[in-house]
């Protein structure tokens, strides 16, 4: 019988190049995402291979390269900034004496530990439904599984097919509550739409300071740290704009790269948001040295939830640490395509509600009146 071994807090991370080259920014990603999960980083380990290792991901000789650094620091704990078979997980902790943790089930983790709201914590528990469901063979491999017929099947197809029918039971029932929300959040658009309320979504890498920039829009104290996916849960604010429409700001959890599919799925509900709004503002940290490949893991996923159509503002924060000018870009039509600001200093703030209301102008009050007496 295999028994995982138990969590820890100090860990050794993993990255491995496949068939391609491997920056060190990935790797320092991965070791802000153990940090955020609250574990202490003691050691690292890069390599590359040709095509993953069926059994181990990582060759033999890496893997033994893994356990002696583990032993020499201490750590507790191997994560893999790659996403591991079931199979494979179960090899490693038995090779290496200590639980392994992939990319992904790090990322569900950090968000076990963040989700707040009855729906954040809805669509966590749907994500690591639809994660554990791929591992149930693995995780049962001490039951005997023989094939052959009747009377020769052992006792741990059965046990397989009650966790998969349970689990099944449990993301029909989840999906449903989630459905409800959508629905109520699909009432809730219509009605800022009558009202001749904008909606604008802040969206972007985690850590890019949406946060911090939707407390000083709306004057707010929503939750931001220098951390990963330091807030989850969507949040909706009016914001004051002079000379323009009324406007609603929301705030929606941070994207990364090769996010797992299961979690885009989970949060489909929170992310439309982003994909009904009248505005979607692509907030990009000026001072990170990987902000390009950030902005085309935002762009990936906003395609994937059909907001990639939605009317675009980009808006490249934390000038403060670059050395940027604040003020606006506009493309070749005259239209403010990008603003260039300080979320935490305030710097450049005025430009960016500004762009807001040159882009919503306000309806002179004679026209409302005119489109209420058209109305049937």
């Amino acid at each position: 019988m295999h028994e995982r071994p138990a969590g820890g807090q100090r860990a050794v991370i993993v990255g491995l190049a496949i068939g391609s080259r491997r920056d060190d920014a990935g790797l320092d990603e991965l070791a802000a995402l153990a940090a955020s999960a609250g574990a202490a980083v003691v050691g690292r380990v890069t390599g590359r291979r040709a095509a993953p290792d069926p059994a181990l991901y990582a060759g033999r000789g890496k893997v033994d390269e893994i356990s002696r650094l583990r032993d020499t620091s201490g750590a507790d704990l191997v994560i893999f900034d790659h996403a591991l078979s079931g199979v494979q997980q179960r090899n490693l902790e038995q090779a290496l004496a200590c639980r392994v943790v992939d990319r992904t089930s790090l990322i569900l983790d950090i968000f076990a530990q963040r989700a707040r709201s009855a729906e954040g914590k809805l669509q966590v528990e749907l994500a690591q439904l639809a994660h554990l469901s791929t591992r149930l063979v693995g995780g049962w491999t001490h039951l005997e599984r023989q094939k052959g017929g009747i009377g020769m099947r052992g006792p741990g197809e059965t046990q397989l097919e009650t966790d998969r029918r349970l689990i099944t039971r449990r993301v029909k029932v989840l999906k449903e509550r989630l459905g409800r929300v959508a629905v109520s959040r699909g009432v809730q658009g219509r009605t800022r739409k009558r009202a001749r309320v904008r909606t604008v979504a802040l969206v972007g890498y985690t850590n890019a300071g949406k946060s911090t920039l939707f407390n000083r829009l709306t004057r707010e104290r929503v939750y931001a740290a220098d951390q990963l996916f330091a807030t989850l849960d969507t949040t909706l604010r009016r914001m004051h704009v002079p000379g323009a429409d009324p406007v609603v700001l929301s705030d929606t959890v941070g994207f990364l790269r090769d996010l797992p599919h299961d979690l885009v799925a989970a949060f489909r509900a929170t992310l439309a948001e982003a994909a009904d709004a009248d505005l979607v503002v692509h907030v990009i940290d000026a001072s990170a040295p990987d902000r390009d490949e950030q902005a085309e893991a935002v762009e990936r996923v906003l395609a994937e939830i059909g907001a990639d159509q939605v009317p675009r503002m980009a808006v490249l924060n934390k000038i403060d640490a670059t050395g940027l000018a604040p003020g606006v870009e506009r493309d070749a039509c005259g239209t403010i395509r990008t603003v260039r600001l300080s979320a935490l200093t305030g710097v450049g703030c005025a430009e960016f509600v500004s762009a807001l209301a040159e882009r919503f102008p306000a309806r002179p009050a004679h026209a409302e009146d005119a489109a209420v007496g058209a109305a049937p």
